[in-house]
């Protein structure tokens, strides 16, 4: 991770750690860089339905043109179309302004290279350096990158078709119909929130919709895949048979069955792998996951002879060992599934429209098709921190945690980690029950606070 780039992008609150500035400079460097010899850039532009997506992207769009490449806006969108889009329109890269699942006082700014994948990180270094000030590391002599002028000034398009465009092939991906399937969609009043219905809508689902009413500050507040319990008490209360929930940007999924319990991102591996499986489509027979899986999925895939992959957290790490290995099928327990026959990125909906098939096909409820997944009790914790190395290195902590791996003796597991995102330690312990999880976390949070690193 660099400054400002995580492990999903330029991440903070808007206006504070993420400004204006920001994304101009970005949209500057990143419209310069690429039309080195010459070459006339093109770049697209995406945004969630926060308040301060519109700020970023208008600045971002200045930079681009102001270094003289062409700004295509597909305005409020998710995640994977602008990767659909990029890698299949012919642009250089891609921007997606979200902040995910994030409270709408942040925001973000992610970037795609041509093929629609993570940004690489020789090119972010680039840009740190740029936001730095630092030119001549760049080879650059002058104060500041060169302007466009005349003729040579980017172009702002409207680019609304490409949108529809990623909505065409998301309907194209079905096999079935899907009447008279009732399906609850939760669009967390995000981006998400006019293309999930048009795209169930098509395919012949009877929706019934909740959190689709952005005002640029209720996005993920109590809704979408964070908040899962709203869409529960909505499919129970409505009699429904099933229902997905999407994150800010739409590039998580989780569904729920038509009992109203969670089916989260490790079923829904299982589900698809197995799925596969029997068509034959599972290369290498084998599912990537990330160290957050849980236990109860190992256990599952095994029994159903299917292999499996471990990465760190994040879906570009998930994405990075399918593309060196072929596996086809790989995703998080947060929900962000990716399926690299049909996308380089988690996409929500397209993972809603999958699970769908799996369900039709197999003339089975969900919770049927979940139900071989036996989830270990998990429980996650947070501590705010002001200096995340500080925590992992520290030797009490450290003893802390091997004592407690050490305790549970193959029976569950302890892990400490980095949040790429925000300044946060997160603590998980998975084990037989949910006291024993709760016990260990406690445990390790009070060395963190003792020993003076925590803010909280």
């Amino acid at each position: 991770m660099g400054k400002y780039f995580g492990t999903d992008g330029f991440r903070g609150e808007a206006g504070v750690t993420l400004t204006s500035e920001h994304a101009y400079k970005i949209g500057r460097f990143l419209g310069w860089y690429y039309a080195k010899g010459g070459h006339r850039v093109r770049a697209v532009i995406g945004k969630d339905t926060r308040r301060s997506s519109y700020m970023f992207e208008y600045s971002i769009v200045a930079g681009l043109t102001a270094s003289g490449a062409d700004a295509y806006m597909l305005h409020v969108t998710t995640t994977p179309s602008v990767s659909f889009a990029t890698a299949n329109d012919d642009f250089d890269f891609g921007v997606m302004i979200s902040a995910s699942h994030n409270p709408f006082s942040d925001n973000g700014i992610k970037l795609v290279n041509h093929r629609g994948e993570k940004m690489d990180d020789a090119t972010i270094e680039k840009i740190e350096l740029y936001l730095d000030g630092k030119l001549e590391a760049l080879g650059v002599s002058t104060p500041d990158l060169p302007f466009a002028t005349g003729e040579n000034l980017g172009e702002i398009v409207d680019y609304a078709a490409g949108r529809n465009r990623y909505i065409g092939y998301l309907i194209s991906l079905s096999r079935f119909s899907f009447k008279p399937y009732r399906v609850g969609l939760d669009c967390a009043n995000g981006s998400a929130w006019m293309i999930a219905k048009s795209v169930f809508e098509a395919l012949g689902a009877k929706v019934s919709l909740i959190n689709a009413s952005p005002d640029g500050f209720n996005i993920n507040r109590g809704a979408g895949s964070t908040h899962i319990g709203a869409l529960c008490r909505h499919v129970q209360e409505n009699n429904l048979d099933l229902g997905f929930a999407f994150d800010g940007d739409a590039d998580r999924c989780i569904a729920v069955d038509e009992k109203g319990n969670v089916v989260n991102g490790d079923h829904i591996l299982y589900i698809l792998a197995t799925r596969m499986k029997e068509n034959g489509k599972l290369a290498n027979n084998t599912v990537v996951t990330t160290i957050m899986s849980n236990m109860g999925l190992y256990r599952a895939l095994t029994a159903a002879g299917i292999d499996y992959a471990q990465t760190t957290v994040g879906d570009r790490y998930v994405w990075e060992n399918m593309a060196e290995t072929g596996n086809c099928l790989g995703g998080e327990q947060s929900g962000h599934i990716i399926m690299s026959k049909y996308a380089t990125t988690g996409d929500g909906i397209l993972t809603a429209i999958k699970i769908m098939e799996a369900v039709i096909a197999s003339k089975l409820p969900l919770s049927k098709l979940a139900e071989p997944v036996k989830m270990l009790p998990q429980v996650l914790k947070n501590v705010r921190v002001a200096d995340k190395a500080a925590v992992r290195n520290n030797a009490a902590v450290q003893a802390a945690v091997k004592e407690a791996s050490e305790r549970l003796s193959g029976t569950g597991r302890v892990l400490l980690r980095e949040s790429g995102t925000e300044p946060l330690i997160r603590v998980m312990a998975e084990a037989d029950t949910e006291a024993i999880c709760e016990k260990i976390v406690d445990g390790i949070l009070a060395v963190i606070r003792k020993e003076g690193l925590a803010l909280d």
